[in-house]
């Protein structure tokens, strides 16, 4: 436990992490990678180059310090990074690097501003949020090796099937190489899939939503070609059917609630389709079995055009077996001709808060994912209709971000 003077030394220092807090956290990065390059391999570098790790890292700082007297309240956001950290394979000895890093970003940014009581506070309270995520993260680890057919870190699978979805995202379908079991998986799950990249120095490390239903003899990801990604590049371009793969065991705290009997409407922006995809395939195997067999279910996707929309035809199948009270919507923001004379789209432009409201049951769950201007403008978009926060759920892409 925190003494009373670390806590309130803490609290004093939140006006300077909302002021500071970015330049602490990118000073941070460059100083642990500097000291550690062997830690590269845990992270996006794109997330770093765009800034959006460090400042994923100034928001959980700022709030462990806001909540510093109630850790607890912290816990739904600590699990969902305690999630992305075992699908990493981040261990307990790197706490320790990671928090040297951290004090020495902090004392050199703020320079005299940073005293001895502040470092000695922060040195204390950064033990005790790091033994929180130590614990959270080894239970996970261990339930994730005790599931039937699970495995606490990676796990080498060959790609069965590489499938050309659109012209920017392939799915791989991905069995394992041992030929035992898979761990079962939660629709709007991923899991980290770990390469070694030709000519590049580090292993890389990348999260992919699984876009199948749970329950096959295989996980699928359907990845987008990203300009310039390490990662998705190799994949689309070197990565052939019959190559191994690394994986992590499935991670993720962005679930569907297969128990919830209410409307359910999903939300996805481009490559956003991957968890949504598997959600709806859910659904219809829930219709099918009986489950919830009055609940509405409203997809809506927004993609450029049909050149880059995946998945079309595998979702008004999944909706199809859902039945009447099944409705599928796709919004092209700019339709090409063919588009228009295949009747491929719903509305053209956006989707924004009259289509919502036109289209969605007012008292439905409602599940988002894609890029984060969408998310933002999704979220904003419901809030503006009234829909409360607690029936607005979502997953970023890479490091959580504050809406």
């Amino acid at each position: 436990m925190l003494s009373e003077a670390t806590i309130a030394t803490i609290k004093s220092t939140v006006p300077v992490l909302a002021e500071h807090g970015r330049a602490i956290t990118e000073h941070f990065y460059k100083r642990l990678f500097n000291n550690h390059p062997e830690l590269l391999n845990l992270f996006n570098h794109a997330h770093q180059r765009q800034g959006r790790q460090p400042q994923a890292l100034a928001n959980a700082v700022y709030a462990a310090a806001a909540h510093i007297d109630n850790l607890p309240a912290i816990l739904p956001a600590v699990r969902v990074i305690a999630h992305k950290h075992r699908s990493l394979g981040i261990k307990a000895d790197q706490y320790p690097i990671v928090g040297e890093n951290l004090l020495a970003a902090i004392r050199e940014v703020l320079g005299e501003a940073a005293t001895p009581e502040i470092l000695d506070a922060w040195a204390e309270a950064y033990g005790v949020i790091a033994d929180v995520f130590i614990k959270v993260e080894a239970e996970m680890y261990a339930e994730a090796e005790k599931e039937a057919g699970g495995w606490a870190d990676f796990r080498p699978f060959v790609v069965d099937r590489k499938v050309i979805e659109s012209e920017l995202i392939t799915s791989f379908y991905l069995i394992p190489q041992d030929g035992a079991a898979i761990s079962a998986f939660q629709p709007g799950q991923y899991v980290t899939v770990k390469v070694n990249v030709p000519g590049h120095p580090h292993t890389a490390n990348r999260q992919y939503s699984l876009s199948c239903e749970p329950g096959k003899p295989y996980y699928r990801i359907s990845v987008k070609r990203e300009e310039g990604g390490l990662v998705s590049n190799y994949l689309h371009r070197q990565v052939q059917e019959g190559d191994v793969l690394e994986l992590s065991a499935p991670a993720g705290e962005f679930v569907l609630d297969r128990e919830d009997g209410r409307s359910v409407v999903l939300l996805s922006g481009g490559v956003g389709l991957t968890p949504m995809t598997s959600m709806l395939h859910t659904l219809a195997s829930d219709a099918a079995s009986g489950r919830h067999p009055k609940r509405a279910v409203v997809y809506l996707h927004a993609a450029l055009n049909g050149s880059v929309h995946a998945l079309r035809e595998e979702v008004l199948a999944s909706a199809d077996r859902i039945g009447e009270s099944a409705k599928v919507r796709f919004v092209y923001e700019q339709p090409t001709e063919e588009d228009r004379a295949a009747n491929r789209f719903d509305r053209e432009g956006r989707i924004d808060a009259a289509y919502l409201a036109a289209e969605a049951p007012a008292d439905a769950v409602y599940y988002i994912c894609g890029p984060v201007p969408f998310m933002k403008a999704m979220v904003e978009a419901l809030q503006s209709l009234g829909i409360d926060n607690d029936r607005i759920r979502y997953e970023f892409f890479g490091p959580a971000s504050q809406l």
